[in-house]
């Protein structure tokens, strides 16, 4: 038998009632007489409704499909629904499963009467109770929200369901948190409704652990592992994968796109399968540079468990359409006119500009720290801080970074990362802790493969890095180089170069990048401190150059030589076995590029 309702509890439902009336025939226009009476979730919902245009008198909703009764959801869902049912076997309430559609996929207890209303209105399995069929509903309202959502009397948006009170709890999925379904318990509207809200927020929590218990040993360990990184470092990108089980967290998902994401697992996927992969860099279908730096304490690959520091490599040709720069970026005391150049320079002053701490790699001399600490000056206000590697040798040095990171808005630069002894990096990982948000980082390594005391320490901080290109990739930038150096080495002084002398300086291969092409110039300028510089002036390094200027490319498959060459011990035959190319043509390019061997 149900209780009577009283005066006072028929006054709140007739102020929502006279509410939904206006709504109705104003419009769909909320005013103010309104508000005090229709809470906001629920007039959103009303307007939601109203552009899905639901009717209001009537619901004709479509019957979607046959329900999976063994999904994994109704596997879990199963025990805890009949427990609930047992327990509200007395009472005039329904319980209902649905999928994340709203699709109803089960339908258990409840009276009579109730049953017999509930097929009235087809809430019964088989059939949507999404919003965009049923309108505002203690069910599709849940879902569209995804918040624990009441509705009760005349706040439901079809008349035909103003005898009822729904309270709908949506259900995710304890791995990777995504939408599986809702539960909702349904009865009539003189029960009032917070009492059904509480008993299926509970019964919800029940559901999502069970899911978890019915998980397997591995699927329970990478999540384990998943959370545990994520915790460890939460500015990181992070991916896990195992099976069928793929895990990201939201950074990774709003910064690499679907058809990346689709390419970054088929890698993770390989990469999991050899056990001696380590970290490798891929690229993606967009062109963007990726590297998966396999978090080892959690990644095991005899059971195919990995999980993953994902590290965006922001080439100067691979960069996000919408990342890319209309204009330049100019930055005091910074010149080149190079593409490669250019495009660095602009990627890294987007990245500082938006607040991101990023690494800058490149060879020694190359300019890392100039252009870093150039686009954090424009940027970061205050004192930019500029710890080298060598300053950690002494013990006070931490001390002092470790204050700095203290302090709020702080700009802060770590120069050679890459040098930093493995006990140091940890060190300086743990005072970085927590200090994400607080200012502003960056650093710079080299452009060899990070050690893995640094992927497993430092990087995880930083979500990208942008690799300047040596002076060797970029020889037309001497053009602009050579005379600002020398004017900054004179102090202004007029001190032109002949074009014989550039000749010879564009030759050279520059090992030392711009710190060595400085030196040069500092040599001449001691014993030339006017008039013009000829080639004979040159120290006799740069005047022993007798080949062509490299190209670009040339200058790549120069380095490619090089490094074949140190890989094998200097062993020519295997080098040239190693770059698949033959003897006689890396003795040919050996003496073409003037590789000292």
């Amino acid at each position: 038998m149900k209780p009577k309702p009283t005066d006072q509890s028929r006054e709140p439902v007739a102020h929502v009632a006279r509410a939904r009336e206006r709504f109705l025939s104003d419009d769909g226009v909320v005013d103010d007489r309104m508000s005090g009476a229709v809470r906001d979730a629920i007039s959103t919902s009303w307007r939601r409704s109203r552009s899905f245009n639901v009717q209001t008198d009537r619901l004709e909703l479509p019957f979607v499909r046959e329900p999976n009764t063994d999904s994994p959801l109704m596997t879990a869902a199963r025990p805890v629904l009949d427990q609930l049912a047992a327990d509200l076997s007395a009472e005039p309430v329904s319980i209902i499963l649905t999928s994340p559609d709203g699709v109803v996929l089960s339908r258990a207890a409840g009276c009579g009467e109730l049953l017999g209303q509930l097929d009235a209105v087809s809430l019964a399995p088989g059939y949507s109770y999404s919003e965009e069929h049923a309108g505002t509903n203690g069910i599709g309202t849940a879902l569209e929200t995804r918040q624990a959502t009441l509705v009760t009397g005349a706040e439901h948006y079809a008349g035909c369901l103003a005898r009822l009170s729904c309270a709908g709890v949506p259900i995710r999925n304890p791995f990777s948190g995504g939408l599986v379904g809702a539960l909702d318990l349904t009865g009539w509207v003189q029960e009032g409704g917070s009492l059904l809200l509480s008993l299926a927020k509970s019964a919800t929590v029940q559901i999502e652990q069970q899911m978890l218990a019915n998980a397997s040993e591995r699927e329970s360990r990478l999540l384990s592992a998943y959370l545990a990184t994520c915790r460890r470092a939460p500015q990181m990108m992070v991916l896990a994968i195992a099976a069928d089980v793929v895990l990201m967290n939201r950074r990774l998902r709003q910064s690499i796109d679907p058809q990346d994401q689709v390419s970054m697992l088929e890698h993770a996927v390989d990469q999991t399968l050899e056990v001696a992969a380590g970290r490798r860099v891929n690229t993606l279908p967009s062109g963007r540079s990726v590297r998966l730096a396999p978090v080892t304490e959690f990644s095991h690959a005899e059971d195919g468990v990995a999980v993953f520091h994902v590290h965006l490599m922001d080439s100067v040709t691979s960069a996000p359409p919408q990342r890319r720069s209309s204009k330049p970026s100019v930055l005091p005391g910074i010149v080149g006119r190079s593409s490669s150049w250019r495009q660095a320079c602009d990627r890294i002053v987007q990245h500082v500009g938006d607040g991101h701490w990023i690494a800058v790699s490149g060879e020694r001399g190359s300019g890392r720290s100039a252009v870093l600490r150039a686009a954090a000056g424009r940027y970061r206000h205050g004192t930019i801080r500029v710890y080298a590697a060598e300053d950690f040798q002494d013990a006070d040095t931490l001390d002092s970074f470790a204050a700095e990171l203290d302090t709020d808005g702080f700009a802060i630069i770590l120069r050679d990362v890459d040098e930093l002894p493995d006990d140091v990096l940890f060190d300086v990982a743990e005072v970085m802790q927590g200090r994400e948000h607080a200012g502003w980082l960056g650093m710079t390594l080299s452009s060899s493969d990070s050690t893995p005391a640094l992927g497993a320490t430092l990087l995880p901080f930083f979500s990208h890095t942008i690799e300047v290109p040596p002076l060797r990739h970029r020889i037309e930038d001497l053009q602009v180089l050579v005379p600002t150096i020398l004017l900054q080495l004179t102090r202004g002084r007029e001190l032109a170069v002949a074009p014989d002398a550039m000749r010879q300086l564009s030759k050279y291969t520059w090992p030392g990048n711009v710190a060595e092409l400085r030196q040069a110039l500092r040599d001449v300028v001691i014993h030339h401190r006017s008039g013009t510089i000829t080639a004979q002036h040159l120290p006799p390094t740069y005047r022993a150059q007798s080949r062509h200027t490299l190209t670009r490319i040339e200058a790549l498959e120069r380095d490619a030589i090089v490094r074949s060459l140190e890989e094998n011990g200097r062993n020519k035959v295997a080098a040239a076995h190693a770059l698949g190319i033959s003897r006689a043509t890396i003795y040919r390019k050996i003496k073409e590029f003037g590789i000292d061997v």
